[in-house]
């Protein structure tokens, strides 16, 4: 029954031509570190990234112009903002990339930092945590479940996904410090 899922999905998947990256403004991007567990040092600096939840997209921004779009899915209940832990949706707002590591479900994550000051002062007022732990990530490796399945589908707990051979180049361009907006 997994096998006929997947095919499924795999279908829907190339009908609908959801996966995709494009470049929207071609500016020269420097030689990045050829390993993806070492942050690139490049002097195009990503001084943003912009999250589109309704568009499902992920921009990487420079001098106010994007660089590279990338299709992202979010979490299982993708509509409005997280209000607290365990229900599912991604926040919105503006955040910060702390910290990053090597994931063994998720291979790359990079940590947003969420809660901010917001988002916990609301949670505090209704008596109910914020959660944490939302991750800009890739996808799991599983013979079961190819990464197309996951790719077209709002399938997180409230992170940001994307495929990983998009995640290991957003890893190379974005440095720890990075302002993240993401916006409904």
């Amino acid at each position: 029954m997994r096998w006929l899922l997947a095919l499924f999905c795999v279908c829907m998947a190339s009908v609908s031509q959801a996966a995709f990256t494009e470049t929207i403004v071609t500016k020269p991007i420097t030689k990045t570190s050829p390993s993806p567990l070492v942050p690139a040092v490049n002097p195009t600096m990503i001084d943003k990234i912009l999250v589109l939840k309704s568009e499902r997209r992920l921009q990487l921004i420079s001098g106010g112009s994007p660089l590279k779009t990338y299709r992202i899915s979010l979490g299982k209940q993708p509509k409005g903002a997280k209000e607290r832990e365990g229900d599912k949706r991604t926040p919105e707002g503006l955040y910060w990339i702390d910290w990053r590591k090597v994931s063994d479900r998720y291979n790359l994550a990079m940590h947003v930092s969420y809660p901010n000051i917001t988002d916990a002062a609301k949670a505090r007022r209704e008596g109910v945590s914020p959660g944490g732990m939302i991750m800009i990530h890739g996808t799991p490796l599983d013979d079961d479940y190819p990464e197309e399945v996951f790719h077209t589908l709002d399938w997180t707990e409230g992170c940001i996904a994307m495929t990983n051979r998009d995640m290991r180049e957003v890893w190379n361009l974005v440095p720890d410090g990075t302002l993240i907006e993401i916006r409904p």
